[in-house]
């Protein structure tokens, strides 16, 4: 590995964060010696501890008719492991560039839709789970409608809903589906919702479309869907207001803000869609009314980001341009909001420029992994795969980098013993020698990212109910809204906020 250096920089005031100096504490960035065997445009932490990259066709028209392999990367040997091609029953390539994504409860990942054909592009109807136990996509019944560029939720009862995406004929589709053992479709249309518009699942059950989305946005304002008991009955849409800059989410990032029982969510940056902005709004889902207001401004305009919840935490942003695909206004520092302080803080600056089509998420040690960045097709390209006149930006960077926050370098708390199952509502005990100095016990849903979408992340505060010199005593939500059954990373982090390395557990 290639350890970024970095420079011995003053304490210094910029925007509305600090850049902190190099001994304070502003994480690192290292630069992996080998690549992803493939554009990683999607990713998935799977409850191995193992991210899956697949890409399909990734953003190259020629590749259209030819097999799209997809990789197991084992973060802790660099080995990559190829799977077999989707395939449709005669044989044919089955392209899942720019699906939806997102878990079951049983920790298979949910890929739907994708490319059927290129510009104009058509949404392909087909579905699959990957198992991380084999490692292999298994072809489930399709989708009613064709989703190009679909945005997919796990909602609390376990089922899938999918919204959005361009249909088989390349129009908008406006009948959401929801899955169980198969697909159904609500007979009554939606508002034209964006594609890839993001969805966050409320504490009520209700959906939560933030405001952010692909290009455009439609006309359609954030809301609250309301989904009813009968397919042939309408979805219920409600408004909410004073989200800053409406027409500036193409290309931002949402979250729901640590911990997930606060119900606050934020919408970071985006753009006009060309001009990126770095207005970042926050709403309280708990409030009577909701509404969003204002929060302190990134210190950089972005869109093409990703943003990626810390166990500490925590907000990592990362990537992105100030305009459109434009590497020459790009930046590679990455900053951390604080939701506690009300604070962005500017960390260490990363190697690689990254924008459309990259990735980032969480690992189970809390190191966060960024890769791809494809803002081209690659006809687009020259003949040694670079943006013309921009040598040094590739259409199709695999390159895989890893940001170390300030707490991997500091002792660390750690967990001796958790169950391997949970059921909702229920207390049980965390074995861990620093109990009598841990103030948060956390579970961390793992990300399913593309395109800066990212509707699985979420922080689940555990309260501590009693504890010993070595044990914790701490209770699960009863609400399944706010604690999807599926596979979670479990942390505890002490009263300095430096978090342990993650035990997986499962949520029943």
């Amino acid at each position: 590995m290639i350890q970024h250096e970095l420079l011995n920089l003053p304490t210094k005031k910029f925007g509305t964060g600090t850049l902190i100096a190099q001994g304070s504490g502003v994480g690192s960035w290292q630069l992996l010696s080998y690549q992803v065997p493939i554009n990683p445009v999607h990713a998935a932490l799977l409850r191995t501890g193992k991210v899956f990259f697949f890409t399909g066709s990734g953003n190259n028209p020629t590749r259209i008719n030819s097999p799209f392999n997809s990789v197991v990367w084992d973060v802790n040997s660099g080995t990559f492991t190829s799977q077999s091609p989707p395939t449709d029953p005669s044989g044919l390539p089955i392209d899942l560039f720019c699906a939806g994504q997102s878990f079951r409860a049983d920790g298979r990942l949910m890929i739907a839709g994708g490319t059927l054909q290129y510009d104009p592009f058509y949404g392909a109807t087909a579905a699959f789970l990957f198992d991380p136990s084999n490692e292999q996509l298994t072809a489930i019944a399709s989708m009613k409608y064709g989703r190009w560029y679909p945005t997919v939720l796990t909602l609390g009862n376990g089922r899938i809903f999918a919204l959005s995406g361009l249909d088989v004929n390349g129009n908008l589709a406006i009948n959401p589906e929801i899955y169980s053992s198969s697909w159904r479709a609500f007979s009554q249309a939606t508002s034209p919702f964006e594609l890839y518009a993001h969805l966050i699942l409320t504490a009520t059950g209700q959906v939560f479309y933030t405001g952010g989305y692909f290009a455009f946005n439609n006309g359609v304002s954030a809301r609250l869907l309301t989904l009813p008991g009968n397919f042939n009955q309408r979805i219920t849409e409600t408004p909410v207001g004073a989200l800053q800059q409406p027409d500036s989410g193409a290309q931002a990032a949402s979250v729901l803000l640590p911990p997930a029982q606060d119900q606050r969510v934020m919408v970071i940056g985006g753009g006009n869609p060309n001009q990126a902005t770095n207005r970042v709004s926050i709403i309280n889902l708990n409030a009577t009314n909701p509404a969003y207001a204002a929060a302190p401004s990134l210190n950089f305009a972005r869109k093409h980001h990703n943003a990626v919840i810390l166990p500490d935490r925590t907000v990592l942003v990362c990537n992105g341009s100030g305009f459109d695909e434009a590497g020459n206004a790009a930046t590679l520092t990455a900053e951390i909001y604080d939701p506690i302080a009300n604070t962005w803080t500017l960390t260490a600056s990363a190697n690689r420029v990254r924008l459309y089509h990259s990735v980032a998420l969480l690992l189970p040690d809390g190191r966060v992994v960024t890769t791809g960045g494809n803002p081209r097709r690659l006809n687009e390209c020259d003949s040694n795969g670079n943006l013309p006149g921009t040598p040094s930006l590739p259409c199709e960077d695999r390159q895989i980098e890893i940001y170390s926050p300030p707490y991997i370098s500091q002792t660390r708390p750690t967990i001796q013993n958790a169950p391997a199952e949970i059921s909702l509502g229920n207390t049980f005990t965390v074995t861990t020698p620093q109990a009598q100095n841990i103030q948060w016990v956390s579970l961390i849903r793992p990300m399913a990212t593309t395109h800066g979408l990212d509707t699985e992340q979420r922080l689940v505060d555990l309260p501590i109910a009693s504890r010993t010199s070595t044990s914790l005593s701490v209770t699960l939500t009863s609400n399944r809204n706010i604690a999807p059954a599926g596979w979670y990373m479990l942390f505890v982090s002490n009263n300095s906020r430096i978090p342990s390395v993650a035990r997986w557990i499962r949520v029943r």
